[in-house]
Parts: C-alpha cells; sequence; structure tokens
C-alpha cells in the first residue's frame, strides 16, 4: 500500500520488547519461547515482528503454513520455524528446502519425510502433536504412545518435540488441568522406555498466565505478545476480576503495540430525519454534522460495528453511524467543534485521555481479539516505531 492512504496501522515494537520481557520473567529462564506469528503476525506484519522476536532471542518461530515459512526464510529470519498445522504428502519438498520443522499426526506423513530426508542424507526434525480434548489435528491420545514409539524408529526422523493444545484453558479449569495430566502421563510413560521428548509444549497465552504447571519447557503464547489479554484472565475483559483466573503473583498489564488510525476527508451537515448509509439503519433525530473517514470492511475494520462503535477525535468520542462501507463509514461529529478535514481520527488506540482496546471492539462486535486484527488487510498501512 502506498502512502497517500491516510489509514494506517501503528506498530510500537517497543512494546512488544516489553511483552515479551513480560513472557520471559512469567515463565523463568529454563523455559523456550515459541511465539506464533501466522497470520501476517496476528495482523502486525509477519516479517517485522519476526525479525524483531529474533533480535530479542526468541527460541521458535511458529507459523500455520509452508508458505509463512518460506517467507520467513526468503526475509533473512535463521531461528527455527516449526509449521503448526498439518500439511499434505506431496508438499513435503518446501520442508527440507527451508530447514522447516513440520507437526507430524499421521503416520503417512512421516513416513514420507523419512524417505525424502534420507534420499538426501539429512535428519529431519519433528514435533508430534497430541490431541488431548481440541479434536483438530493431533493423533489421539490413546494412540499416542504407539505412534511415537512406532515413529521413533525411522532412521531419518528426529522427534525433537511433542505438544498439545488448550482449548478451553480461559473457561474450564478443571478440563485444562485434565490435559495437563493427560500429557504429563504420556511423557512419564514414554521416559520410562527411554524415549526423550526434547521439548514439551502445551501453554497458549491463557496457558502461560493461569497453569504455571503446564509450562513444561516451552511455551506458545500468541496473543499476550501483541499486548492484547486472552478472553479470560485477571485485568483481561469481558470478566470481573472475581471471576477471573489468574497467577496471583502477577498484576497482568500487557501493553498493546497496535494503533488503527485514519483522517477525515469529508465533511457535512445533514437536517434532522436524513438515512445515514446503506440500508437507512440510522436516521437523524437533529441536524448533524457528519465526518467521512476512508476506512471499511474492506480495510478489515468489522461492519458488525455499524452504529455500535467510536472512533476519537480531538480526545473526543465520535460515534460511528449508519453501516460501514467498504471503503468509508461515518461518524457524528456535532460536538466535536474542532473536527476539520485532515484532522487524525483513532480507530484503534489511545488519544489524549481516552483510549479504544481491541477487545473492546471484539466485545462490541461479539467477536474475539483475534479476529480484529488478523482482518487488517494488505490496504492498511503498517508503520513501525521504536
Amino acid at each position: 500500500m502506498t502512502a497517500y492512504c491516510p489509514t494506517r496501522a501503528e506498530i510500537n515494537l517497543k512494546n512488544l520488547d516489553y511483552n515479551f520481557g513480560l513472557v520471559k520473567k512469567i515463565v523463568g529462564p529454563k523455559v523456550k519461547i515459541l511465539i506464533p506469528v501466522k497470520a501476517d503476525g496476528y495482523g502486525h506484519g509477519i516479517i517485522a515482528i519476526s525479525k524483531r522476536l529474533q533480535s530479542l532471542g526468541v527460541d521458535y518461530l511458529g507459523v500455520a503454513g509452508i508458505d509463512e515459512g518460506i517467507l520467513l526464510r526468503k526475509s533473512g529470519i535463521t531461528v527455527p520455524v516449526l509449521i503448526l498445522s498439518t500439511i499434505l504428502a506431496f508438499d513435503l519438498k518446501p520442508i527440507l528446502d527451508y530447514k522447516l520443522i513440520q507437526t507430524i499426526c499421521t503416520k503417512e506423513l512421516a513416513y514420507k519425510l523419512d524417505r525424502q530426508a534420507r534420499k538426501r542424507n539429512v535428519l529431519a526434525p519433528i514435533h508430534i502433536k497430541v490431541d488431548t480434548g481440541m479434536h483438530r489435528i493431533g493423533v489421539a491420545y490413546n494412540k499416542a504412545y504407539g505412534f511415537i514409539k512406532e515413529i521413533s524408529r525411522l532412521s531419518n526422523i528426529k522427534i525433537e518435540g511433542v505438544f498439545t493444545h488448550f482449548p478451553c484453558a480461559d473457561n474450564k479449569p478443571g478440563f485444562t488441568k485434565g490435559q495437563i495430566r493427560m500429557f504429563n502421563e504420556l511423557i512419564e510413560r514414554l521416559d520410562r522406555v527411554g524415549i526423550d521428548m526434547p521439548l514439551r509444549h502445551v501453554s497458549n497465552s491463557s496457558g502461560v498466565i493461569n497453569y504455571p504447571e503446564g509450562h513444561f519447557n516451552l511455551v506458545r503464547p500468541g496473543l499476550m505478545i501483541y499486548g492484547l489479554y486472552p478472553k479470560r484472565c485477571a485485568y483481561g475483559f469481558g470478566y470481573k476480576e472475581s471471576q477471573a483466573i489468574a497467577l496471583p503473583a502477577y498484576k497482568l498489564r500487557l501493553r498493546p503495540i497496535l494503533s488503527l488510525k485514519t483522517r477525515i476527508t469529508y465533511l457535512k451537515t445533514v437536517p434532522k430525519g436524513s438515512g445515514i448509509s446503506y440500508g437507512h439503519t440510522y436516521v437523524t433525530k437533529h441536524k448533524v454534522k457528519i465526518a467521512t473517514l476512508p476506512i471499511g470492511y474492506g480495510n478489515g475494520y468489522p461492519r458488525s460495528l455499524s452504529n455500535k462503535s467510536y472512533c476519537l477525535i480531538s480526545g473526543q468520542e465520535a460515534k460511528i453511524i449508519g453501516r460501514v462501507c467498504m471503503d468509508q463509514l461515518m461518524v457524528d461529529v456535532t460536538k466535536i467543534k474542532e473536527a476539520r478535514i485532515g484532522q487524525e481520527a483513532v480507530l484503534i488506540g489511545r488519544q489524549k485521555n481516552k483510549s479504544i482496546s481491541v477487545e473492546e471492539l471484539a466485545s462490541l462486535a461479539g467477536t474475539i481479539p483475534y479476529e480484529i486484527v488478523c482482518n487488517l488487510g494488505g490496504r492498511v498501512r503498517r508503520i513501525y516505531k521504536g
């Protein structure tokens, strides 16, 4: 996107440094850290975020698929990159070409990777995914021991790690602790027969915050690295503190790293009874001064925020009125005397003494913070600071 578009996301890399340091403090020096940078770094920019994390000493980066892994390698990223999803067997060649680490949960994929690695006379590192209750991908827990024993005999496969995933770490502590117990039992059973799993990991952001017994020797915090709170944790959103699960020793204060800003491109005054935007879902009850902003659902700003959310102009709240369009939206600036064409409007972030958080927008939109930031598309310029 060119510099002529006034809509941009500002990414504060110093806040990324802070959040990474906070995770290190929580998990301690003996626990390695894998940061997921999939979905374009959760909408923050995969290359810039990955380079910064590499400079901070991150142990691993996690991606969703091969294309993201290749992009990191071509961008100069040298740290280990784990593909967190399974892939099709005929797509294995680039795994070895670009020295990526593949998640394995089928014998077919393991045996084919072993054959390709043997032809090249190399050892292919893998992590094995175990399903302890997510039911997305992974070897069923009751078959995992036999599966791992069989894969460990392959000559050109190196099992570098084993992992599972929490589906309910933010709202079902009993279920989550059961997963940790199951995972522990599997590790102990493997240890008894001399099968070492060097890396053991289960914890996402909610796991890092809420379940220190689930840190093992590697964690995978995503949302909290970007300064966003999991749905249910102390000082997060949507729950009273008394309802939250949290590490009692920490008052978790994350620093958001993304702000979303644009500028007023048009001003007009309309009389009472005027319908605004598509479908006239908002009709003015009196004379209203309207500012048009060049951002809409085509930029990733949710249409579901129509008539619900607001932006900040001159440190004051300006409510969105009418439906969010593909490229534009309208806000009521009747009470903002300072409103003028070219003036900055903040849709996520702080202006003067007020702020709008990603968590707040997610709550208004009936979704999760991940979706708000991941949906910010390529039409939104990223500007990196710090």
